[in-house]
């Protein structure tokens, strides 16, 4: 039997040799292991370069050392595996091994390991030179103790955020401080004003308070609104004490009708308030500006409404005599 006489055969045949070639060569596992500097000094460092190539669907395990690679050379850091996509569906892990020692030998590095299913793949050894520096013990000024730490300059940059948290923390406190105190002194404010009440009768103090207001010649020096509503306000305080009801915020329409109510058929006592609080409410929302005649007769209508609305107590005083017993012998 030939070849040529099946010629299905022959084609199957070569299939499954290509195939077969194929599935044994994605199966290779690679790893490489190389040194930066095979020659340091004791405490200096280095770096191992370990590399895997392998099928990227392939399940490998890679065990790396903790701690001592071996007996004097300790391995001080390794990076996070660096996968690369290379062609033929491969791909190439790269570690990084950050190493060092500190006895003077030469070291001859443990092969690396990659578990491939049932396989198991070895990299080269490679070596490491550790050498201790030259001393000359018959010279020992040569060298020279530990130097003094070295302090870095001073840069104001550096301390800003210090400085600004500290002036932020003071702010803070004073802030705080602030409403303290203020929330303190309210209860004694109180008292004060209490205290510095008006002891005189109110038509007393309305009469005291006008004296004081055309004293310092208001209007006169062009502050029209302010002597208005200094004249009112009077007004108003005397008004509230003297019938117990606050009038304070009330228009000048509204008291106007409480003095009608308080006061029926004392139209005297009415007219010369409505003069007072029309020309106030004027000179405060229109900017009237008044003649001196009318800020005269303001005055005066206000302190003849006090008096012909003050309330006079009758304070009758008992008089006591001793009497004087005689003894009439």
């Amino acid at each position: 039997m030939t070849l040529r006489r099946y010629p299905i055969f022959s084609i199957l045949l070569l299939v499954f040799a290509l195939l077969h070639g194929t599935k044994v060569y994605a199966q290779q596992t690679l790893i490489d292991l190389k040194i930066d500097v095979p020659d340091i000094m004791i405490g200096e460092q280095t770096v191992l370069h370990l590399s895997v190539t392998t099928d990227k669907d392939k399940q490998i395990i890679i065990p790396l050392p903790d701690g001592m690679l071996t007996d004097g050379v300790e391995v001080l850091h390794i990076t996070p595996p660096d996968t690369t996509d290379i062609k033929n569906n491969r791909i190439m892990i790269n570690y990084d091994l950050l190493i060092t020692s500190f006895d003077s030998s030469l070291y001859l590095l443990p092969s690396f390991i990659v578990l491939d299913g049932r396989d198991t793949i070895f990299s080269d050894q490679v070596a490491l030179k550790v050498s201790t520096p030259d001393v000359n013990l018959e010279s020992p000024e040569e060298y020279y103790d530990i130097k003094n730490i070295w302090h870095p300059p001073f840069v104001l940059a550096d301390y800003y955020a210090f400085i600004y948290g500290v002036l932020f923390t003071l702010f803070i406190i004073c802030v705080i401080g602030y409403f303290v105190q203020r929330m303190r002194n309210r209860p004694s404010e109180r008292v004060a004003n209490v205290k510095e009440a008006p002891k005189l009768p109110p038509h007393e103090q309305a009469i005291k308070e006008l004296k004081e207001i055309r004293e310092r010649k208001l209007w006169q020096q062009g502050h029209n609104k302010e002597y208005y509503t200094e004249v009112t306000d009077t007004l108003r305080r005397y008004i509230s004490l003297r019938y117990g009801v606050s009038v304070i915020e009330k228009t000048s329409s509204e008291i106007l009708d409480f003095i009608r109510d308080e006061e029926p058929g004392n139209k005297e006592v009415y007219d010369t308030l409505k003069q007072i609080l029309r020309l106030s409410d004027f000179v405060k929302f229109a900017k009237l500006r008044p003649l001196p005649d009318e800020n005269d007769l303001s005055m005066f209508n206000a302190n003849l409404f006090v008096e012909r609305t003050k309330h006079v107590e009758i304070v009758t005083t008992l008089l006591s005599a001793d009497m004087t017993k005689i003894k009439i012998k």
